[in-house]
């Protein structure tokens, strides 16, 4: 079985660099195009690949994830689907952590529980579930870990102390720390003060960060390295996607290397 998230960030940082965490969106540029990504980036040096369920009503997503999740939805991808897709990788021999990227809605009318049993027998490591808060996810949480599926919290720059605590109680074993307000998308620069920020949000929940949020180039990463766990890469990764499986994995070859300390 896979290692916990905090387990590979922890692994991977005592070999000298700091985690690499793609994200695609299942089902786009095609079923077989985003299996093709999907290896590619694992033969790159994935650490944790996120994999994203596209939504209708995307609201933390930017331009270029809204597009390729319609793009997916256009072409049939489904929850169910997404999970299948996760299947096909694991025998396909991938081993690396894999986090099931939705929104609440989809599981909703699932059920919890049936969303809960598919990401455990799918070989699903961990689900994100971007709209459902640490105050609310108890229940979720109980029906992840009987299946051995972690459930990964958010925090972000506006996110308190108080609830920072609290998703340090939580039981997954490692954050997503949004770096900076807004919706998803490819940035020329780091948010401000981020560094500091990340030591806070450590310190406050003990956890370790996968930072994400308009990280698109080797630079930005490289400059993450020293104080992100892992370093999330989704838009640009989605925009080279569209040009093939090629693209993907010499930008992930990039980044890879950018994230060496």
């Amino acid at each position: 079985m896979p290692v916990s998230l905090a387990r590979a960030l922890s692994d991977r940082r005592a070999s000298g660099r700091a985690g690499f965490v793609p994200f695609l969106v299942a089902g786009d540029p095609s079923y077989a195009g985003s299996l093709r990504a999907a290896r590619a980036l694992i033969a790159a040096g994935a650490d944790i690949l996120e994999v994203g369920v596209p939504f209708s009503d995307p609201v933390a997503d930017g331009p270029a994830i809204q597009a390729a999740g319609q793009r997916a939805l256009a072409k049939g991808m489904t929850l169910k689907k997404a999970a299948g897709f996760v299947k096909e990788l694991r025998k396909g021999g991938a081993t690396l952590p894999v986090v099931l990227f939705t929104y609440l809605n989809p599981i909703l009318r699932m059920g919890t529980k049936e969303f809960a049993r598919l990401c455990g027998a799918s070989g699903v490591s961990a689900a994100l579930i971007v709209d459902l808060p640490v105050e609310e996810s108890t229940a979720t949480d109980r029906e992840l870990a009987r299946y051995g599926v972690e459930l990964v919290a958010l925090a972000s720059p506006t996110t308190t102390d108080e609830r920072l605590s609290r998703i340090g109680r939580a039981s997954g074993t490692a954050v997503y720390y949004v770096s900076r307000e807004g919706v998803t998308g490819v940035r020329k620069g780091l948010a401000l003060n981020l560094a500091r920020r990340i030591s806070h949000v450590k310190k406050m929940t003990g956890k370790p960060l996968m930072v994400g949020f308009g990280v698109a180039e080797p630079s930005q990463a490289r400059k993450l390295a020293p104080y992100a766990d892992g370093v999330v890469v989704g838009s640009a990764l989605v925009l080279a996607g569209a040009s093939g499986a090629g693209d993907v994995s010499r930008l992930a070859k990039r980044l890879v290397k950018a994230l060496e300390i």
